[in-house]
């Protein structure tokens, strides 16, 4: 008698066990789909962040300075358009002398770069160029 009750209950756990882990691969799926959803609004609340940019340039033969860069996008799951980027130059002792803006209207998707290059005239003695993302749009899908 003894042994058919341990048979039983050992059977009940195991199935306990399986219905358990059914459950469990259930809720995983849950919180992984949450946790996307949320990292997904995360980026599109704050694009500049997500968003990263380089740059160098040169003068010409007519005296522009030839800016070019590449504008990419390092977020996980959201797409963005219409980059607004600030150009600043500096001089030699790093006095700002004049900043420009430029969009990039192009869609970026996650983990994608584009390129960009624009042509200048900037005030005299300009010796150095810095970037920083203003802000950007998020693709709808």
């Amino acid at each position: 008698m003894k042994k058919i009750f341990s048979a039983v209950v050992v059977l009940f756990l195991a199935l306990m066990a399986c219905g358990d882990e059914a459950s469990n691969e259930k809720d995983m799926a849950n919180k992984y789909e949450d946790t996307k959803v949320s990292l997904e609004e995360q980026e599109k609340k704050t694009p500049a962040k997500f968003i990263s940019a380089t740059v160098s340039d040169k003068k010409n033969l007519i005296g522009q300075r030839v800016v070019k860069g590449k504008v990419t996008n390092n977020a996980k799951m959201a797409s963005f358009k219409d980059v607004d980027l600030k150009i600043s130059f500096y001089s030699k002792t790093g006095v700002l002398l004049e900043e420009d803006r430029e969009t990039i209207y192009e869609v970026i998707a996650p983990g994608q770069s584009k390129s960009f290059k624009t042509k200048l005239f900037v005030a005299k003695g300009t010796d150095s160029v810095a970037i920083a993302v203003v802000s950007a749009k998020v693709e709808a899908k």
